[in-house]
């Protein structure tokens, strides 16, 4: 997995604050010019006051210069027409970190595909998550996270693979492996299946 620039795709309805939000993308921004900042709402009014909010808080912040950087590169309020629209943005999306600011967050949490590490509700912002709540760190980035996890205690077990195989139940696979085989070029596997089943 890519684990850098930092992202945050927060997905926000009226139910949430929006100087909350304006605060947890701005969080994100201020680590270096590179950073991504999403918020995606099906409600324009949201959608405005987010932006008030963020013009109104970053004049105030310590790292203002970095932020508004990253901000103008990679800062972004999506409106979209319906829920359902927002869940396809983000699984398209696949954010590092992504905030569910939407009433009963847990009810649609099936709809997330392709997320690092997701945060419920007004009350879990993604800070949370880097310095008290535990989960892992280091998280995939840009798109990643459509095919990679965290990083977990996995990442650091060697592990084999065991395969043991019954003369019949090698029979039962024998034609499907030869044909792979042949196809692939390498008449050689195919030779070490065909020596077993009598077939050389």
């Amino acid at each position: 997995m890519i684990a850098g620039p930092s992202e945050i795709c927060i997905f926000a309805d009226k139910s949430a604050p929006p100087s909350y939000i304006a605060a947890d993308l701005l969080s994100q921004a201020e680590h270096d010019e590179s950073a991504t900042s999403i918020c995606i709402t099906s409600d324009r009014e949201v959608a405005n006051k987010v932006n008030s909010e963020i013009e109104k808080q970053v004049q105030q912040l310590e790292r203002k210069d970095i932020i508004q950087k990253s901000l103008e590169l990679n800062g972004r309020i999506i409106l979209v027409n319906d829920l359902s629209e927002g869940f396809e943005l983000i699984n398209s999306i696949a954010p590092e970190h992504l905030q569910l600011m939407i009433e009963n967050p847990m009810d649609n949490l099936h709809a997330i595909k392709h997320a690092g590490a997701i945060f419920l509700g007004n009350y879990s912002p993604e800070p949370l998550g880097d310095y008290f709540a535990g989960p892992n760190h280091t998280l995939p980035t840009n798109g990643t996270a459509k095919f990679s996890s965290p990083l977990g205690v996995y990442d650091f077990v060697k592990r084999s693979s065991i395969i043991n195989y019954s003369s019949s139940a090698l029979d039962k696979a024998t034609n499907s492996i030869i044909k792979l085989a042949n196809t692939e070029g390498l008449t050689t596997h195919a030779n070490s299946i065909e020596i077993r089943k009598g077939k050389r």
